[in-house]
């Protein structure tokens, strides 16, 4: 009997032990439920927060957010795919220059002493501005010279008055008298001595007015140095006062609005090039700019004892900057292979793979004080020139969304520090 009651004792205590453990279960199961679903209502932003949960499920697409103070400084630019020919092209390297009717260098062909400076280096002028003023003796002595040349011309022309009437006079009196016959013919000897003279004063005052003219010399035998091209003043070497021997350079001028590109094609491409192709630039210390424009002409012979031909092009018209000597590369397009690119300024490289940023459409929508979304999306590069990389998006974006071409960089940086910091991120 005792040992019925102590088997039956022992039978009740196992029964409560199971009975709790799993009333501990089913209370641990409800809890974590409870936390999961709770997890999932702090996150619900509409159809925004069903892209995020989308994207979370992809290991390289991650949200980026930015308050407004962040995103002023990030200075990020946004847009779209361009239409770039990276394949059907020619590549090629060289530099910008002027033909030398766009170049000009002033100066006279005497000694001047310089009275006035008008320009400085950089300034614009146009074809016939005053550059400065100068004096010259050699101008000098050619006034004193005219003036006494137009002194002589009015005596001469005052003897001639009185010759004539002298000779009037005499060939009268010659008729009845022989040695008034004498007289007349020394008058008319004088008289035409006195025309040559007059002749000759009046050519050499018309050759030496039109070389002070020339000149545009005052009558102080001040002589104003004009620009003979319209462009920019690269070069003034005077001073006030100072002497400027004959010859030599007081002024450059070049006219960049007229400046080529000259190209290095070598002979395995030249057959593809043809006159009119297009052509597209970058500066090799400008690399975020392009710069368009046209073959118009393609060298006979090769260049420096090398196998490439020299290829001139047009450059249309930009705010670039250029000066001669610029060293740039180009590309010659030599079909019609147009692809979706973007600059390399909006791809960043983690994680093996390549990613674009992609400012959400929701953010055009959004108040004072709401966060700015990007999310990281993976993209397929293809061919890269000048600065530009084909790509194609390898998930699906909304409509109104636009890519982040400046400032992808900081966005990575920015989710990078998020994630090592321990701080939250999608």
């Amino acid at each position: 009997m005792k040992i019925e009651i102590m088997n039956h004792s022992i039978n009740i205590a196992g029964i409560l032990t199971v009975l709790c453990l799993l009333f501990a279960l089913a209370a641990c199961h409800n809890h974590e439920h409870d936390h999961l679903h709770d997890h999932g209502d702090h996150s619900g932003h509409g159809s925004h927060d069903d892209h995020k949960s989308h994207n979370d499920d992809h290991g390289g697409n991650k949200m980026v957010e930015l308050n407004l103070a962040q995103f002023k400084n990030a200075e990020i630019d946004t847009g779209w795919f361009s239409l770039k020919n990276l394949s059907a092209v020619v590549h090629a390297n060289g530099h910008t220059k002027l033909d030398p009717q766009d170049q000009a260098d002033v100066s006279l062909p005497f000694p001047s002493s310089i009275k006035s400076i008008k320009v400085i280096e950089g300034s614009f002028v146009k074809k016939g501005e005053v550059l400065a003023t100068v004096a010259s003796f050699d101008i000098h002595d050619k006034l004193l010279e005219l003036a006494k040349l137009e002194e002589q011309l009015a005596l001469s022309e005052s003897r001639k008055v009185y010759l004539s009437k002298e000779y009037q006079r005499q060939k009268k009196l010659a008729e009845d008298n022989i040695n008034a016959r004498k007289k007349l013919e020394k008058v008319s000897a004088d008289l035409q001595m006195e025309q040559d003279m007059i002749a000759s004063a009046q050519k050499q005052i018309r050759i030496m007015t039109q070389s002070l003219n020339s000149y545009g010399a005052d009558a102080n035998g001040l002589i104003p140095i004009k620009a003979p091209i319209s462009g920019h003043i690269t070069h003034v070497d005077l001073k006030i006062g100072s002497t400027v021997p004959a010859g030599s350079n007081m002024f450059s001028i070049i006219d960049n609005s007229k400046m080529h590109a000259d190209l290095l094609v070598y002979e395995k491409d030249l057959s593809q090039i043809k006159v009119g192709q297009k052509v597209r630039f970058i500066l090799t210390n400008q690399s975020n700019q392009e710069i368009k424009g046209e073959i118009y002409n393609i060298g006979k012979s090769f260049e420096n004892e090398t196998k490439s031909v020299a290829v001139h092009a047009d450059i249309e018209a930009n705010d670039a900057n250029l000066i001669p000597g610029m060293y740039l590369s180009a590309l010659i397009d030599i079909g019609q292979s147009q692809e979706q690119a973007v600059p390399e300024s909006a791809l960043v490289h983690a994680e093996g793979r390549d990613f674009v940023f992609v400012w959400e459409g929701e953010n055009a929508d959004r108040e004072e004080g709401d966060l700015i979304h990007f999310m990281r999306v993976e993209v397929k590069t293809g061919a890269r020139q000048l600065g530009w990389v084909a790509a194609t998006i390898l998930e699906e974006i909304h409509e109104g969304d636009r890519l982040v071409l400046d400032g992808a960089y900081y966005l990575q940086s920015h989710l990078q520090k998020s994630e090592g910091g321990g701080g939250h991120h999608h």
